[in-house]
C-alpha cells in the first residue's frame, strides 16, 4: 500500500484485519528493527527510512519483509494475506516484487491537496503533535510519494469514495471476490399450498449446509422431528437443531413477531453470534395481528399479522423518513444483537465457499401473484419470490428442491378452491392409517386449525414445475397411499402403486423425484439423490 499522508491508508489497514485477517506489517516498525536508536516520531522516522533507500534503494524493505514473513510462517509456504503500511519508493516495491513475484499486489491511495490538509488538521496522533503539515510534505520522499500512483495496480482516490467502497476494490484487487457466481445455494419450496412437510425435508438435508436462511413470517409453521415432541420453527430455519454449527439468517424480506422469535430464540438456545437479522426485516405489532384478524376472516387467513405488517412497509414510507413510526427490525431494542446485514453474510459466505439452503415457506399456489386471488398470502411464494426475499442472485443457485404432497391441503374454512376434494374418511379408507391419527396431524401448526384435502392436482403441480424451475422433486405423505408405506427404506420396498405415482411425476415434470417422505420419525426419508 502507497499513499500520501491522511490518504485512508490506516482506514484500509484496518479493514483488511477486520474483513480478511490481514497480517500487518508497518514499515516504521521495519526501520525501527533496522536503526534502534531512532525515535519513534514522524520526521524521524522519515530521515531514518531516508537514509534506508539511499543505501541500497529501498531493497532493505524487501530483505526486512521476508524475515517477518519468515517467522509469521514458521519457515513454511506463506499463506494468507500480508499487507505492507506503507511504500515510500519504487525501490521498494520492486524489492518486493521481487521476492514475492505475481502474489504482490500494489494499491495506491489519494485525495486532493485541500482534503488531505483538512484530515491532518483534524486528527490527533502522538506522532503528529509537533510537526506541521507543510514541514511533512517539504520531505522528499513525502513529495513524490505520488508518483507512485503510476506504477500501482490500483489508484483510488479516497475523497470520491467512501471507506466500504475503498476495501471493495481493494478486496477485488486481491482476487478475495469469485471471479464466476459460484453455485453454492440451494433453495426448497413449497409447490402446493403450504403445509408440504418443507420442514421435515430440511430436517434431513440440513446438516450438508454452513448457512441456513429462511424468509417469510409467523403464518406458516415448520416441523421437524423429534423427541418428546416435534420441533416448530415460525421464523427461524427448520434445520437450527439438525445443523448445529450453522449459521442463522433472516432475509430483508422475513416479517417477524417479536414475542414469538425470541421465544423460539430461548427454546433453541440461539447465541447472538450464530444469528442475524437483517437490519430491514419487518417487525410485526399486536395491532397488525388484530386488523388482520379483522380484515381477513373471509378467506381464512392465519391472522398472524403478517400481510397488514407487509402493507405498512410498503405504505409506510413517508411516516418512517418523517420518524412518525419505527417498524423494521433494526428499530426493535430486544432484536439488537442480532441485527446485521444478510448481503453481507449471505456475500462472505459465498467467498468462503460455503454451502447455503433458503428455506420458503407457504406454497407456490399461495403467491400473491400466481396464486388464486384473493385466496392468496400477501408474498410471491415461488423460488424467484424467496430469493428476491433474501438478496441472493439467480446466478448463485445450484439446486431449486420443490416440494409436494401426495394430497395437497388448505387450511380448513373459505380458503380457496381445491380440484377433487377428499375428507379425511377417504384417506383413511385408501391407506389404512387410523382416522383419529390423521386427524391429528392434519391441523396446521400455527393457528391448530383442521385441513382440507384433495387429490392430486397435475396441472397445478404443472404450473408449480413451470413458475419454479425445479431440479428436484421432493415428495411427501406417501403413506396416504399405503401405510405399508411406513416400513419402506429403499424405493423398491414401495408399494407398487406408489412407484407408479412417482414415475409419473418424474415423467409430468421432468424432473428427479429426489426425496420421498414416508412418516415422520427418525428415519422417513428414502434419499435418492446424485448429489
Amino acid at each position: 500500500m502507497s499513499g500520501p499522508i491522511c490518504s485512508g491508508k490506516s482506514a484500509l489497514v484496518r479493514q483488511l484485519t477486520e474483513k480478511h485477517h490481514a497480517e500487518i506489517i508497518k514499515t516504521k516498525e521495519l526501520i525501527l528493527k533496522k536503526a534502534p536508536k531512532t525515535k519513534p516520531a514522524r520526521r524521524a522516522l522519515q530521515l531514518a527510512g531516508q537514509r534506508l533507500d539511499n543505501a541500497d534503494g529501498g531493497a532493505w524493505v524487501g530483505e526486512a519483509l521476508q524475515r517477518v514473513v519468515d517467522i509469521s510462517s514458521k519457515g513454511q509456504t506463506p499463506k494468507g494475506l500480508y499487507v505492507v503500511d506503507s511504500v515510500r519508493i519504487p525501490g521498494q516495491i520492486a524489492a518486493i516484487r521481487k521476492a514475492y513475484g505475481a502474489e504482490v499486489h500494489h494499491i495506491h491511495l489519494t485525495a486532493t491537496p485541500k482534503e488531505l490538509r483538512r484530515r491532518y488538521g483534524c486528527r490527533q496522533r502522538e506522532e503528529d503533535e509537533t510537526v506541521g503539515y507543510d514541514a511533512l510534505k517539504r520531505n522528499r520522499t513525502e513529495r513524490e510519494i505520488e508518483k507512485l500512483a503510476d506504477i500501482a495496480d490500483v489508484v483510488v482516490a479516497t475523497d470520491k469514495c467512501s471507506e466500504e467502497a475503498v476495501l471493495v476494490r481493494a478486496t477485488a484487487l486481491l482476487n478475495l471476490y469469485p471471479r464466476s457466481n459460484d453455485a453454492l445455494v440451494d433453495v426448497l419450496i413449497g409447490g402446493q399450498y403450504g403445509s408440504e412437510g418443507k420442514g421435515n425435508i430440511v430436517g434431513h438435508i440440513a446438516p450438508e449446509y454452513d448457512l441456513l436462511i429462511r424468509v417469510g413470517g409467523p403464518n406458516a409453521g415448520h416441523q421437524v422431528y423429534a423427541e418428546p415432541d416435534p420441533e416448530k420453527y415460525y421464523h427461524l430455519p427448520s434445520g437450527t437443531r439438525r445443523a448445529p454449527n450453522a449459521q442463522l439468517l433472516l432475509g430483508p424480506g422475513a416479517v417477524i413477531f417479536p414475542p414469538k422469535l425470541l421465544e423460539e430464540i430461548a427454546a433453541h438456545k440461539i447465541s447472538t453470534d450464530r444469528l442475524t437479522i437483517d437490519a430491514q426485516a419487518m417487525i410485526i405489532t399486536d395491532d397488525d395481528q388484530k386488523e388482520e384478524e379483522k380484515r381477513f376472516k373471509s378467506i381464512s387467513s392465519t391472522a398472524q399479522g403478517v400481510g397488514i405488517a407487509s402493507a405498512r412497509k410498503m405504505t409506510g414510507r413517508s411516516a418512517y423518513k418523517e420518524k412518525k413510526a419505527q417498524f423494521l427490525a433494526k428499530d426493535c431494542p430486544d432484536l439488537k444483537p442480532y441485527i446485521g446485514n444478510a448481503r453481507k453474510v449471505i456475500a462472505d459466505a459465498i467467498v468462503e465457499g460455503k454451502r447455503i439452503l433458503l428455506e420458503g415457506t407457504q406454497g407456490t399456489s399461495l403467491s400473491l401473484h400466481h396464486g388464486q386471488y384473493p385466496h392468496v398470502t400477501t408474498r410471491d411464494t415461488t423460488v424467484s419470490g424467496c430469493l428476491a426475499d433474501a438478496g441472493i442472485a439467480p446466478s448463485n443457485v445450484r439446486k431449486v428442491i420443490m416440494v409436494c404432497r401426495t394430497y395437497p391441503i388448505r387450511v380448513g374454512g373459505p380458503s380457496g378452491e381445491m380440484a377433487y376434494e377428499l375428507t379425511m374418511e377417504d384417506i383413511h379408507k385408501r391407506s389404512g392409517i387410523p382416522l383419529d391419527q390423521l386427524k391429528r396431524t392434519e391441523t396446521t401448526t400455527t393457528t391448530n386449525r383442521e385441513r382440507r384435502i384433495a387429490e392430486f392436482d397435475w396441472v397445478q403441480f404443472k404450473d408449480s414445475v413451470q413458475l419454479n424451475g425445479p431440479t428436484d422433486i421432493a415428495l411427501t405423505f406417501v403413506d396416504y397411499f399405503d401405510f405399508k408405506n411406513r416400513e419402506a427404506y429403499r424405493f423398491e420396498q414401495l408399494t407398487p402403486e406408489t412407484i407408479s405415482f412417482v414415475e409419473e411425476i418424474e415423467r409430468v415434470s421432468g424432473r428427479p423425484v429426489s426425496l420421498l417422505s414416508t412418516d415422520f420419525n427418525w428415519r422417513n426419508i428414502i434419499d435418492r439423490r446424485a448429489w
